[in-house]
């Protein structure tokens, strides 16, 4: 996973790594962001169709084994699950295809992202820092919000408490390109959809539960037994938007079955394999590719450095 040759990336990358610890502080050992988290193993098998979207590897195979992590929001490892600002959820998908031979999926419980590029999410996240409770208004976020409405719907849409971790649809950010071993190319965007269908707390249920209800709930729940998502793909029209991930597509978009994750009980070594791993938005794999969005180049880039940083730092205590 090398990082952009475009020197402006890696230094934004870098100023949003420091603007995460201004926000949450310095956590050695942890993302800057989703720092809480749970690793889970489990396979992929391919839908009969799958095929016909991607030549992509574990698309045509019968199976593939996955590495998994469920995370909250935030960069505070000891975020209670019953915050507010847990919402929305992560969920990162890597698909071993070989001895150091993956792709991934890295996707969150809500669809789309608050901003077009990282400069305006970096301006995002000052004006955030800058309007304290006692500042008055318009607060430099309001402002903000003033001029980049996709922000404010971001922020404005509803964030659910869900009842478990695997009853809950997951979105990645951008479009991808998907090709088939014909050449066809259609752009997409995946969902993963719990088998179990969503389910989802009331307020009166949040008010009870504990601060580490969910991670204690999929623990719970895959040592029963395995917990399954269909990984789908909603396809662009043409002339749909593909490089701006504040643009939804109509619901109406075609929507078709890649193939199923199974996950399976909890990795014993948890904490240590997330300090390791480091996702990559990117897939770089034959049969996907990014698209032109901006935010992909920068994710990268922004997740190898914090990766580092982390596999460098001795971890809290």
């Amino acid at each position: 996973m090398p990082l952009p040759q475009d020197e402006r990336i890696v230094a934004l990358a870098g100023d949003l790594l420091k603007q995460f610890e201004t926000m949450f502080g310095p956590h050695p050992g942890y993302r800057p962001a989703h720092a809480k988290g749970l690793m889970l193993t489990g396979a992929f098998t391919p839908s009969p169709g799958a095929e016909q979207l991607t030549r992509a590897p574990h698309a045509v195979r019968a199976s593939t084994s996955v590495t998994a992590r469920f995370s909250n929001s935030t960069g505070l490892p000891a975020l209670p699950d019953n915050v507010a600002d847990a919402n929305p959820r992560g969920f990162a998908i890597r698909f071993n295809l070989a001895e150091h031979v993956h792709t991934d999926i890295v996707s969150h419980s809500t669809n789309g992202f608050p901003t077009r590029d990282g400069y305006q999410f970096l301006e995002f996240l000052r004006a955030a820092v800058a309007s304290g409770p006692d500042v008055p208004s318009p607060k430099p976020v309001e402002i903000f919000f003033g001029s980049h409405p996709a922000a404010l719907a971001f922020v404005q849409a509803p964030k659910p408490f869900p009842s478990s971790l695997a009853r809950q649809t997951y979105y990645a950010v951008t479009a991808f390109a998907f090709t088939n071993a014909a050449g066809e190319r259609r752009f997409g965007r995946y969902r993963i959809v719990p088998e179990a269908g969503n389910d989802f707390l009331s307020d009166g249920q949040v008010a009870k539960i504990g601060p580490d209800y969910h991670f204690n709930e999929i623990a719970e729940r895959v040592g029963k037994g395995p917990v399954r998502f269909k990984i789908n793909v909603q396809l662009a029209a043409p002339g749909d938007v593909t490089d701006d991930a504040t643009v939804h597509w109509p619901e109406s978009r075609e929507v078709v079955e890649l193939g199923t994750v199974e996950l399976d009980p909890v990795m014993p070594d948890s904490l240590a394999q997330q300090k390791q791993i480091i996702f990559d938005p990117i897939p770089r794999v034959d049969g996907i590719e990014p698209s032109a969005d901006p935010l992909l180049e920068l994710r990268a880039a922004a997740y190898l450095l914090s990766g580092r940083q982390r596999r460098a730092a001795k971890a809290e205590r």
